[in-house]
């Protein structure tokens, strides 16, 4: 369980039983394909829908738990809107993966806690399958810090000359919506197979 210091100053998203300010991206309520189990928010796999939060948000402090099978994948992002077809196309990404299985661990740059192919996680901290991972993404002033178990893997400064850089070189590149927004909704991916969330909250800072 995530440790908190005050509870007031906190919204939670999801309280292991209740569903509360997330919906489906581009869509009125929670999709079909997300259920909950074991006090687990949790995707059924082939109806996959990405989630995003209703509320947008600037600067910000975000903490949740993920699991995921063998060979899992999936992230989460920040900084959405839903000017393109794809969340993908406007957020950065937290990435979510089982590293030792899927190719994506083979490449720092797709591991599990990186922003996704543009600044690899200074460590490898992921627990094994069938564990829970604890999360937290700190937001202030565009200062974007990316925190898996305990341990800080990436520390960048959103919108900067050298981020931007990094996407000219990137797939992201041919993406004109992509980092672009200076605040966003947050988002699940529910589209990439099984995965579970759990303890999800969130903070205005």
């Amino acid at each position: 369980m995530i440790s908190c210091t005050s509870n007031a100053e906190w919204t939670v998203l999801f309280d292991g039983e209740k569903v509360s300010g997330l919906r489906g991206y581009k869509q009125k309520g929670l999709p079909e394909s997300w259920v909950i189990v074991d006090s687990a928010l949790k995707t059924i796999p082939g109806h996959g829908v990405d989630l995003i939060s209703e509320d947008v948000y600037k600067n910000f402090e975000l903490e949740l738990e993920w699991k995921i099978p063998k060979g899992g994948n999936s992230g989460i992002f920040y900084f959405a809107t839903e000017k393109g077809k794809y969340i993908y196309e406007s957020a950065p990404e937290m990435q979510v993966l089982d590293d030792a299985t899927h190719t994506d661990g083979k490449a720092a740059l797709t591991s599990a806690g990186s922003l996704y192919d543009l600044i690899a996680a200074s460590a490898s901290v992921v627990k094994p399958v069938g564990e829970f991972n604890r999360v937290r993404i700190k937001v202030q002033d565009n200062h974007i810090e990316h925190w898996l178990n305990g341990i800080k893997v990436v520390d960048y400064i959103y919108q900067s000359e050298h981020m931007k850089a990094l996407i000219a070189k990137s797939k992201f590149k041919t993406m004109p919506l992509f980092a672009k927004a200076s605040s966003g909704h947050i988002g699940l991916q529910g589209d990439h197979g099984e995965v579970w969330y759990r303890n999800i909250r969130i903070r205005k800072l």
